[in-house]
Parts: C-alpha cells; sequence; structure tokens
C-alpha cells in the first residue's frame, strides 16, 4: 500500500503526458498516488485495488471526486477481469504482478492507449521484499509482454534505482498500434 503523501513515480510522471483522455485504469493503486497525478492532468481514474481503508483514504483526499474507486480482488479464486476490451486510455501499474491477469490487462488498452508498468524484477532479493520469484519480473518480461500484446515500446528500464529506496526495477511504457507519437507532447 502506498502512502497518501508518497509522490508519483518518476517513471509515471515522465510517460503520463502521453495517454489521451478517456479513462485510465490505476491497477492495484494503494494509496492512490497515480490516481491523483492522473486525475490532475485531467482523466477520469478508476482507482482499483482490494484494500477498501486505502480507497476509503483516495476518496477524502485531493482529487477524491474526480477519482473512481473499484474495491476489488483480482486475485481471489474466480474473480473476472472487469474491464471490456479496448476500453481503456491508459493502464498504470506499480509495485504489483499477478502474472494471470497480464494478457486481460493488454486486451483492455485502446488502440491508441498508454500502458505504464513499473515493478520489481529478479536482483531485488538482494534488496529485501519482494523476494519471492512469483513476484519479480524475468529479465526482459515486459518487453516480452508488450511484444506479445501487440504494443509498442517507447520507453524501457530495468536496473538498480535508488528511489524512493534501493531496489531492482523493470518499467516499460508501451503504446497501442494506433497510438500516433508524432502528435505527442512529452520532453523525452
Amino acid at each position: 500500500m502506498h502512502a497518501p503523501t508518497e509522490q508519483a513515480s518518476a517513471w509515471v510522471r515522465r510517460w503520463a503526458p502521453l495517454i489521451r483522455h478517456g479513462e485510465v485504469l490505476d491497477l492495484a493503486c494503494g494509496g492512490g498516488r497515480h490516481a491523483r497525478l492522473l486525475a490532475a492532468l485531467g482523466h477520469t481514474v478508476i482507482a482499483l485495488d482490494r484494500d477498501a481503508g486505502a480507497l476509503a483514504r483516495i476518496e477524502a483526499g485531493e482529487h477524491g471526486d474526480d477519482i473512481i474507486t473499484v474495491e476489488y480482488d483480482l486475485e481471489a479464486p474466480g474473480a473476472a477481469w472487469p474491464f471490456a476490451p479496448h476500453s481503456l486510455a491508459g493502464i498504470v501499474v506499480t509495485n504489483y504482478l499477478y502474472r494471470p491477469l497480464l494478457p486481460s490487462l493488454c486486451a483492455s488498452l485502446a488502440p491508441d492507449g498508454i500502458l505504464i508498468y513499473e515493478t520489481f524484477a529478479r536482483g531485488n532479493e538482494v534488496f529485501g521484499k519482494p523476494s519471492n520469484p512469483d513476484f519479480l519480473l524475468m529479465p526482459s518480461e515486459l518487453m516480452g509482454l508488450a511484444g506479445r500484446a501487440g504494443l509498442r515500446v517507447l520507453g524501457f528500464e530495468d536496473g538498480v534505482v535508488q528511489n524512493p529506496k534501493p531496489a531492482r526495477v523493470q518499467r516499460v511504457c508501451a503504446a497501442g498500434p494506433a497510438f500516433d507519437l508524432g502528435t505527442a507532447k512529452l520532453d523525452l
């Protein structure tokens, strides 16, 4: 869970301006640091998490009126992916990995949508938790995910970061096949 005062990830802040207007999902949103950023950028944000307390703090905080909170445990037995194919302008996922969701998650991205994903990778066990390989990305796993989904990789990193704490992470920003980078306003 993310603390409500925690700043949005630099990776998410860098790529979020590429997301076109429409519904944007902050998956496993925790305290809502990315949901608030996305709402401030003018998006309709769906903040999904299984933690009712975290969702209540989002509703009570800054931009809470602009964020639709959804309490849902995607890992519960029989849980179905709740979003239609090609329905989301953007999807943001940080510090969360549940591999069975990945194909459905990518299928929900609009043809001109943006996926921003950042989570822990193999090698993080030397820094602490998570250390279970089930929750750590394999080398270039996010690149493979984007390729299998027919997405175009705009940015990828795999390495050690120092902030907010030392960790090994993998990050990708990928666009749907209809995304026109030529019209994007972004300082890369």
